[in-house]
């Protein structure tokens, strides 16, 4: 048996599509705390880019 994480999309903390709330699980952290560092980060980069980052992941990331 593996004792590694893997990374995929919250089942249990979904606002949207459960991106952050896998990034947050993933790394054992408060979800609104990667929700507001996205959202910040976002912003900063005139926020088309943090969209489509989003969305990218979204599809990428395993569901559940």
């Amino acid at each position: 048996m593996s004792n590694y994480k893997k990374l995929k999309r919250s089942s249990t903390d979904v606002w949207i599509g459960g991106v952050c709330g896998g990034i947050a699980e993933y790394f054992d952290v408060d979800p609104t705390l990667v929700r507001i560092t996205y959202v910040v980060l976002s912003i900063g980069s005139a926020a088309f880019p943090g969209i489509l980052v989003y969305l990218l992941l979204w599809l990428i990331m395993p569901k559940y």
